[in-house]
């Protein structure tokens, strides 16, 4: 008997421990509601098909796409390009600057073409599998960050454009990209929105509602929203789209 009860003490004692051991079902916080401050607006080319848009210093390189019309460009934004390359035969999409080279992909065509920074120069070209959408690059690791129109973003190698991983968002269509620090800022392609993603992990933390940055009379001739590029020391950002007549300077601010 003296047993039995022991057994069941003891029995208690563990079921007890179990149960006020702490478990952490909690959710990962929702992604923060955030909307477009406009700061100011600066012309943009209306016949350019922007697939890709990053600073790198003052200057603004931008990508562009369509076979026949595909580019990329250099100068300061705003104003009419110093430098520009043509890309013919190739459907150009995302593109990222990298001290003294760029990158710049292709859709369907599975070539990335690495160029001089300054003049813009085809140095060589690199094959990959898949389709290319945006790209952009972390500072300080310089890894590469790639998409493809899937949920998927996949991480290069800076140098030899090899893929060394990669993260899940569970969201797909994500287009153009601009990394800053432990984010990428992702397009969603064919809506007005910009997700803000963990790099590391790829749950998106901050969801952006850029819709109604074109006048009525301006969307007739424009595309989708695609192309952003972080404003160097500042906490600012210049978006524009895909034949979109105009830029926007803005801030991402609480909605």
């Amino acid at each position: 008997m003296r047993t039995l009860m022991t057994t069941s003490l003891l029995l208690a004692a563990v079921l007890g421990g179990c149960a006020a051991a702490p478990v952490s079902d909690a959710a990962p916080p929702a992604p923060e509601k955030l909307k477009v401050s406009v700061l100011s607006t600066l012309p943009h080319d209306p016949a350019a098909f922007t697939q890709g848009l990053e600073f790198s210093g003052e200057t603004l390189y931008e990508g562009t796409g369509l076979v026949g019309k595909s580019s990329m460009r250099a100068g300061p934004a705003g104003a009419a390009p110093s430098v520009r390359r043509e890309l013919p035969g190739l459907f150009g999409e995302g593109i990222t600057v990298l001290g003294p080279t760029a990158w710049q992909i292709t859709w369907q065509d599975g070539v990335a073409i690495e160029r001089d920074a300054k003049t813009l120069a085809e140095l060589r070209r690199v094959n990959y599998t898949g389709e290319g959408w945006g790209l952009c690059h972390r500072e300080g690791t310089g890894q590469l960050v790639m998409s493809d129109g899937s949920s998927k973003l996949t991480f290069r190698d800076p140098v030899s454009f090899a893929p060394t991983g990669g993260v899940e968002v569970g969201r797909d269509q994500l287009n153009e990209l601009e990394c800053v620090g432990d984010s990428v800022y992702a397009n969603v392609w064919q809506t007005d929105r910009i997700l803000r993603i963990d790099a590391a992990t790829g749950r998106i933390t901050g969801e952006i509602d850029a819709s109604g940055l074109l006048e009525e009379a301006e969307r007739g001739s424009a595309d989708v929203l695609n192309g952003i590029a972080a404003v160097p020391e500042t906490d600012e950002f210049l978006i524009t789209g895909k034949l979109w007549p105009r830029m926007f300077r803005v801030k991402f601010v609480p909605n």
